[in-house]
């Protein structure tokens, strides 16, 4: 420390220490204006491979990963840079990093976690399991990738709330991609009838008012997806699932362009066959429940009676 103390008096006295500093204060400028530019030249780069093959043909998650390792490398080599400006902070440096053996082992069982994540950021921009923009089922949320980090995983729910994952657990986790592949979705609805009800009344009902319906596609657009598609054939089923306590279960399956579109497909679909089944008399039931009340035996009841009176 004394060393130290000294080298630095000696700098003042001949000068170098201001010429130092300034030095060290342009480094971080140019690191800082580097780190931008760099920035900007990937932004401009991703714009161009967009114009040219479209937003599909670009993955974001991986320019984005290459951006923050690239402005990251940057401002290391900076950092470093500057350290070697001043000859007592690297024979510091050394020594710290030569007496931090059992601190650094401490330190690496505490960001396992954060190495983790980390790798596992890299994983999923390589891979590609999902991408920004893709709309996913995770943890029983739907909603679509908005971020895709060095840490986390930022999703956007449909209730537009944002559920930040660490991504060695994203990692770990079963994803519905409903964006990879063919965009058309498969829905169903399911309406339960009575015992009593007619099925083929009921099955006539739910298909017409699922062809009714303008978002359920029909034969024209599923052959632009679904090879081997037969001629007239909407892909649309009514099929009995279940036999339940109190009703018959019916099912009734559609395609729909894309998932977003699928619920508030199903929502209008259940409420057009309900008000249908009203109309035609099919019965939607309700849970019936029947209370048996067991009366005790009459020699029972008259020595019950018979102890009340004399009391």
């Amino acid at each position: 420390m004394i060393s130290l103390l000294e080298a630095y008096i000696s700098d003042i006295a001949n000068g170098t220490l201001v010429l130092r500093l300034i030095v060290a204060a342009i480094g971080l400028v140019v690191m800082y204006i580097l780190g931008r530019l760099a920035s900007k030249a990937i932004d401009r780069h991703y714009e161009a491979l967009v114009d040219r093959l479209g937003e599909r043909g670009v993955n974001i998650t991986a320019v984005n990963l290459m951006r923050r390792i690239v402005v990251l490398s940057i401002y290391l080599m900076g950092l470093m840079f500057i350290i070697s400006l001043f000859p007592s902070l690297n024979s510091i440096t050394i020594t710290l990093l030569a007496g931090a053996g059992f601190a650094g082992i401490v330190v690496g069982f505490a960001a396992q976690k954060v190495v983790g994540n980390l790798l596992s950021g890299v994983a999923i921009s390589v891979f590609q399991p999902f991408r920004i923009g893709d709309y996913v089922t995770i943890q029983g949320e739907y909603g679509r990738v908005e971020d895709v980090n060095l840490q986390y995983t930022i999703i956007q729910t449909w209730e537009n709330k944002r559920l930040v994952i660490p991504n060695a657990v994203i990692s770990e986790q079963t994803i519905q991609n409903w964006t990879i592949g063919e965009p058309p979705v498969y829905w169903t609805v399911d309406v339960g009838i009575s015992y009593d009800s007619d099925i083929d009344l009921a099955r006539k009902i739910m298909l017409e008012e699922t062809r009714r319906h303008p978002d359920v596609m029909g034969y024209e657009q599923l052959a632009r997806y679904r090879r081997g598609l037969a001629h007239g054939d909407d892909e649309i089923r009514v099929r009995v699932i279940e036999l339940a306590d109190s009703a018959v279960v019916m099912r009734v399956g559609f395609w729909v362009r894309d998932r977003p579109t699928a619920f508030a497909t199903g929502c209008d679909i259940r409420e057009a066959i309900k008000k249908r089944f009203d109309a035609e008399g099919v019965e939607i039931p309700f849970p019936y429940r029947t209370i048996v009340y067991k009366m005790p035996r009459p020699e029972k009841l008259k020595e019950e009676l018979g102890e009340g009176g004399a009391s």
